[in-house]
């Protein structure tokens, strides 16, 4: 039977899409990790793909920890599951899931020059495009530009500063009553995000990045230790002792509901925070993170999120399809707009609309000029049980089991042994 193609264009991308006979309609599996709103916020992204194709997509919802949807992946990739046709991937996870997923390269030509090189380079394995960038993330500090202003308090521009601050001014409003006040919210749980928490606080205090880009380990030493020690002085003095199980949705619903001083988190965070529901809306501010241990230099993890086509999948036609229109000029500026995630495209950093509807958006290059990866690409299949080993090592010492200094050199010796096995 004849088929006949039809092309809709988003910014300076076009996808085909064959219609007419058996290939008429697919429906594509998309799974997930959810925070916030992002189920409704898919909806709308996806719309207009829908509409133009006559293709379905139908959202797989995963936990919003990392570390489970990793896990999950992986479980389904190893069985050649045919059920998922595209996965929404971390930026830190193209080395050891590249196998799994069809090559982009060829279809996103003329798509991938307009991503930040940096990120494309990020989602290439051994010169096949195995994902691409649907948006970027990197954290910053939210504060509560009332309180501050308030207590005649500045931004402050260091931990220690923050520490005393947010000392100061969550004793200060318990002394008025505010008894469920605390200073500073953040993601303390034993998962991936605290190795981003924790990776922000030694880069910042001139730790490094605990295993170099060249691959030497490097967490063991005096700037690292005092960084961790630092961190843990916050449970139960100006963080409450549950932030040693906080995700990003726990700390934001403290935040949320006023009940935090300062923040770390990620840029959804902030669309969700001027919401009409939110106790905070109108009263804060974000910008980059504190620096530490007298170096001047910020660091906030290099996050991000992008599309791969399974190459189990009975659809990779119409998938393929899909990832490009995600990863395009037009519904990357449909999901800044609606949940103030950062682009991958540079030109929409000088969006008009943009620029008006989240003023935020441009301010936040600043923070992503900052950014640190995450030591993937040395450690390449072994980044998990890196990860593990350096959240489970910081996870201790928060919790008072071991010294910064004794948890951390255990942590060098055991990574030195996983290097021995070959990263």
């Amino acid at each position: 039977m004849a088929q006949t193609i039809r092309k809709a264009f988003y910014g300076s991308v076009a996808f085909s899409v064959l219609l007419g006979g058996v290939a008429a309609a697919d429906e594509i599996t998309y799974v997930s990790g959810i925070v916030g709103n992002a189920v409704e916020n898919f909806k709308e992204i996806v719309k207009p793909w829908e509409e133009a194709t006559g293709h379905t997509v139908t959202l797989v919802p995963m936990p919003s920890s990392t570390t489970d949807q990793f896990g999950q992946y992986r479980l389904w990739l190893a069985a050649g599951n045919e059920d998922i046709d595209v996965y929404q991937t971390d930026v830190i996870w193209a080395p050891q899931l590249a196998d799994q997923f069809i090559d982009l390269t060829e279809a996103a030509a003329d798509l991938a020059p307009q991503h930040f090189e940096s990120i494309i380079e990020s989602q290439t394995v051994d010169g096949r495009l195995v994902a691409l960038p649907i948006y970027t993330d990197a954290p910053a500090l939210y504060y509560r530009t009332d309180l501050l202003e308030k207590h005649g308090a500045e931004v402050p521009k260091t931990w220690e500063e923050l520490t005393e601050t947010a000392q100061m001014i969550q004793d200060a409003e318990r002394a008025e009553g505010n008894s469920d006040l605390w200073g500073f919210v953040w993601q303390g749980n034993a998962y991936e995000g605290l190795t981003c928490n924790a990776l922000e606080w030694v880069k910042s205090f001139g730790g490094g990045q605990i295993v170099e880009p060249d691959g030497t380990i490097s967490i063991y030493n005096d700037q690292a230790i005092a960084a961790v020690e630092l961190a843990a002085s916050w449970p139960g003095t100006i963080s409450p002792e549950g932030v040693l199980a906080y995700q990003e949705e726990e700390a934001r619903g403290v935040w949320q509901t006023g009940n935090a001083v300062f923040m770390r988190n990620w840029p959804y965070a902030y669309t969700l925070g001027n919401s009409d529901d939110s106790a905070v809306k109108g009263k804060f501010g974000a910008t980059t993170l504190p620096t530490g241990g007298g170096n001047d230099e910020s660091a906030a993890t290099l996050g991000g999120w992008n599309v791969a086509v399974s190459k189990y999948s009975q659809n990779q036609e119409a998938a393929t399809s899909l990832v490009l229109y995600l990863a395009g000029k037009e519904a990357q500026k449909t999901r800044t707009l609606i949940a103030s995630n950062l682009p991958t495209i540079i030109e929409l950093y000088d969006d008009a609309d943009i620029a008006e509807q989240q003023p935020i958006i441009p301010q936040w290059k600043d923070v992503f000029l900052q950014a640190v990866p995450r030591p993937s690409a040395p450690t390449k299949v072994k980044y998990n049980e890196v990860s593990s080993k350096f959240w489970s090592a910081v996870h201790n010492t928060l919790s008072g089991d071991g010294t910064a200094a004794e948890n951390l050199e255990l942590l060098e010796l055991e990574l030195e042994d996983l290097k021995g096995g070959g990263w």
